[in-house]
């Protein structure tokens, strides 16, 4: 995103991307709680889930933050100031893309270079994955504090403006374009080697295509929650085709929107999360009433084994 004119009408469009931001971040600590105590769920495929979460989380937290600085700390107007919102508003999207990046590469581990090569598919390889995500989000968006081109402008948010056109055409190739471009195509190759080794298997052979069936089921699921950020940032790329200041306006909200249903999206389409979200809710209203019939039974087992005399007293 880069920055409109001083003429946006940000009443409407703050608190409404404030509360979506909240749905987001609820969403997305949820599931990150309810991979970390369930034990079944310790897989390399969830830790990459939680992390596009904690990326969605630190995005959400970011943008309310540069609400809360537009609407209500208006008497900060250093450029240094702007300059470091910029940076972290630039950095949150990068590390939500690159994480959902970092998510297809593990696919292609896993479909491909699996048989060949054990160790991609181990757990440290995932935590490097995600380490080197974290590094390309930290240094792709160091233009935004080395150079000039984000400064305060009242009633605006700290972006780069417009007329920086270098810069504005970097962020959206290195932040946004080209990771998702490699994404289709990580992809697109393996739904198609997927379906084509599903096509090709051998009858007999079961066990072979239920894991492919698997592997076909999380690519769509993950192309499906890809689709929905694409979704959201399409009226940014209008409006940078375009220049309408109302796509600004609609892009902001967008993007907050995105977020919000893909956490839920996230949870409904996978069955073992879903799962064990309403096995949980589901036990935290039933178990106060079995522990008091529990303690009854056991106080009348015990009693059962004490001398008769013990009664007596």
């Amino acid at each position: 995103m880069n920055a409109t004119s001083d003429s946006t009408d940000y009443s409407v469009i703050i608190p409404i991307s404030i509360i979506l931001a909240l749905i987001g971040i609820s969403l997305a600590c949820l599931i990150i709680l309810v991979v970390a105590f369930t034990k079944r769920l310790y897989t390399t495929t969830y830790l990459l889930i939680c992390n596009t979460c904690l990326s969605s989380t630190f995005y959400c937290a970011v943008q309310c933050s540069n609400y809360v600085f537009l609407d209500f700390i208006v008497w900060d107007s250093s450029d240094i100031s702007c300059r470091w919102r910029g940076y972290f508003a630039y950095m949150s999207i990068v590390a939500v893309v690159y994480s959902y990046l970092i998510q297809a590469i593990s696919r292609y581990f896993f479909v491909v270079l699996s048989m060949k090569y054990r160790w991609v598919t181990s757990l440290q390889a995932h935590l490097t994955l995600i380490a080197v995500q974290w590094i390309i989000a930290i240094l792709l968006p160091l233009p935004a504090i080395v150079t000039k081109d984000i400064y305060f402008a009242s009633n605006a948010l700290c972006w780069v403006r417009k007329k920086f056109i270098i810069h504005v055409a970097y962020t959206f190739l290195a932040y946004y374009f080209l990771p998702t471009v490699c994404i289709i195509i990580l992809y697109i190759y393996l739904f198609r080697r997927a379906k084509h080794s599903i096509n090709v298997s051998v009858a007999p052979v079961t066990e072979p295509s239920k894991r492919q069936n698997r592997d076909v089921d999380l690519l769509r699921n993950l192309m499906i929650l890809f689709s929905i950020y694409i979704f959201g940032g399409f009226p940014t790329l209008l409006y940078l085709i375009i220049g309408n200041n109302v796509l600004y306006c609609i892009g902001l909200i967008f993007v907050a929107l995105a977020v919000a249903i893909e956490k839920a999206a996230t949870i409904f389409l996978d069955r073992q999360l879903r799962t064990t979200i309403k096995y949980t809710f589901r036990y935290s209203k039933a178990r106060i009433t079995p522990m008091k019939f529990n303690v009854a039974i056991r106080t009348v087992v015990e009693g059962t084994r004490k001398p008769m005399a013990q009664f007596a007293k």
